[in-house]
This record gives C-alpha cells, sequence and structure tokens, in this order.
C-alpha cells in the first residue's frame, strides 16, 4: 500500500448523478461521498444547481436554527472546524446530521513531516474509524487554506503538503472509509500565486475548494475577482466545485447587500456545486471590521443572503425552503 495513491471509484456518479438529478427531477437530496475507488473518471456536472451552507458562530448571538429561520429553509451543509487533536464526531455534529443536513468538517492540520513519518498514524486511525462509524456522508477538509504563507511553519512546502495528504489518503483507504469526501481547499487569492502547486492530483480529491474573502487592503472587492483566477484553474479539473467559504466584511457597511447580490451572480457557475457562507466575527481580532463577517445585526445584508440562499440555483432538488 505504502507510495499508492488510492485509486478512483464508481461512487462519483454520486457526486454527478446526485447532485444534478437524473433528467432534471430529484425526489431525494444528493449524496455526498468519496469518488476516490475504481477507475472512473469523473465528468463535470451538467446541470446547474448547488448546495448552499453556512458557519455559523454562536458567538455572534445567531444561532444555526435562528439563522436558518430567517433564511426561511434549512442549510443542506453545516460547517465545523475541529482541530488536530479534537476527537469528532462531537455532539453537536451527530444533532447536523439527524436534522438532515449533512456536515463539512474543516480538519486543522498538523506538522506534515509528522504525517508522512508514521508519527502520527495511530491518531490517523482512530479519526478514519470515527469517521466510518458516522455512516452518513460527510465532507472533509484537511488543512485548508495550506498556502498561507502563515501556515509554512508546518506546512513547510508544496511537495510535503502533497506527500501527507497522500499518507492520510492511504489510512481511509486501509480502513475501508467511503462515506468522507475529501474537499482541497486553497485560498482563492493564492491561484494568483502557487496554490495549485499543493493540488495533489485528480485521483486523489473529490471536491474542488476555495476560500473566497475580498483582500482586506482593498476598499471594495467583487467576489467575481476574488474567484477569477481558482475558476479559470478549475475549468480545466474533472471535479465539482465548492466554495468552502466565503463573506463580506463589515467594512462595507451599506454596501454588504450590493456585494451578496453580485456575488450569487457570480456563484450562478454550472461547475459550482456547493457554496458555504461563513458567518462569523471571529478573524476580525477584535475591532478590525475588515475581517468580520457575520451578518447578525445587518438587516440589509441578512435579506440578500436570504434572497440567494432561496434563489432556485440554491435549491435544485426540491429541498423544502423550510426551517426545522
Amino acid at each position: 500500500m505504502k507510495g499508492r495513491a488510492p485509486r478512483v471509484t464508481v461512487a462519483v456518479l454520486a457526486i454527478v448523478l446526485a447532485l444534478v438529478g437524473c433528467g432534471g427531477k430529484t425526489a431525494h437530496k444528493p449524496k455526498i461521498t468519496s469518488t476516490v475507488r475504481s477507475g472512473l473518471a469523473p465528468t463535470p456536472p451538467a446541470r446547474d444547481g448547488a448546495y448552499f451552507g453556512a458557519l455559523v458562530d454562536p458567538a455572534n448571538k445567531q444561532s444555526l436554527t435562528g439563522f436558518e429561520r430567517f433564511l426561511g429553509r434549512q442549510v443542506d451543509i453545516v460547517h465545523a472546524y475541529r482541530s488536530w487533536d479534537q476527537p469528532f464526531p462531537q455532539d453537536g455534529d451527530a444533532a447536523v446530521l439527524a436534522g438532515g443536513r449533512y456536515l463539512m468538517l474543516s480538519w486543522d492540520g498538523v506538522d506534515t513531516t509528522a504525517i508522512t513519518s508514521g508519527e502520527q498514524d495511530k491518531s490517523i486511525h482512530q479519526r478514519a474509524k470515527a469517521i466510518k462509524k458516522i455512516g452518513k456522508p460527510i465532507l472533509l477538509r484537511w488543512q485548508p487554506d495550506m498556502d498561507k504563507p502563515g501556515l509554512t511553519s508546518t506546512v513547510h512546502s508544496a511537495v510535503g503538503y502533497v506527500a501527507a495528504w497522500k499518507h492520510l489518503r492511504e489510512i481511509f483507504h486501509a480502513e475501508h472509509v467511503d462515506n468522507a469526501a475529501w474537499a482541497w481547499c486553497p485560498t482563492a487569492q493564492g491561484f494568483g500565486d502557487n496554490a495549485a502547486d499543493y493540488y495533489p492530483g485528480d485521483d486523489q480529491v473529490d471536491w474542488l475548494c476555495a476560500d473566497a474573502y475580498p483582500a482586506a487592503k482593498t476598499e471594495y472587492q467583487d467576489l467575481s475577482q476574488v474567484l477569477k483566477p481558482f475558476l479559470s484553474w478549475a475549468a480545466a479539473r474533472p471535479r465539482p466545485i465548492m466554495i468552502g467559504e466565503f463573506g463580506v466584511p463589515r467594512s462595507y457597511g451599506p454596501r454588504r447587500a450590493e456585494w451578496l447580490r453580485k456575488a450569487a451572480q457570480t456563484l450562478q457557475n454550472p461547475q459550482i456545486k456547493a457554496v458555504l457562507y461563513f458567518d462569523s466575527d471571529a478573524r476580525g481580532h477584535g475591532s478590525d471590521k475588515r475581517l468580520q463577517y457575520s451578518l447578525a445585526g445587518d438587516d440589509a445584508a441578512m435579506s440578500a443572503i436570504r434572497e440567494l440562499a432561496t434563489s432556485p440555483f440554491f435549491n435544485p432538488r426540491n429541498v423544502p425552503v423550510q426551517s426545522n
């Protein structure tokens, strides 16, 4: 097994067919499963439509169910962060899955050399078994934003990151984990630099993903500008696209609603199959509104995100536009 990449599997059809539906009409939610199993290469989804999801930070006094009540619908995907040593699933994760939503776990990394050396194998096997035991499909993002300069001390290099990714996948493959779909997720802006160097390969990745935020040093930047380099690169790859995180900063003030309405148009790209809003101010470091993305308290922006979330493109599978 060592040195071999896992093979690609027929379950690729679970993403393509379930996302787009058969004949344009779907009676059930699509499946999110791993494509990496047999020799069948995936093809880009043929029909329009994408999941809508979110990370909702309770520190902003806005619960997930409260967010959903305002939207007038249940989100398709709930995003949660876990540190390398933090056990999962947790009680909250089980509640998400029991409520008919999908779960996306962003699993922060550890030093890549500790992974490739085998030092972390015991922990990785434990996580793999835990995910398999869930028994329901989840999305897994290992070390998102790996291309950020601030992570160099643990990621080290693109070569080191890719080797660690493949080692993780080998262990999950050995544990027969077939309910985790792997999302590779650098920063969208990194595609103007070296983000693509971190790509493990089409046989290793289920979802192409990017985190997309306006540059903090700019006065205003549309999402279309942020995503352009990533979407140009991804257009040549045979994988569905996910915007793992996107958000409009509080510093945009009255222009936030305008930004979100333009974003809704940008996100209606046929290859995009999931978008997740980052409703949190955790990265704002106190009063820095350029890095605060929660929509709580901003009625105009909340109305704009509701328009996005309830539009036909983000409800392509007859998902009820109702909150539980």
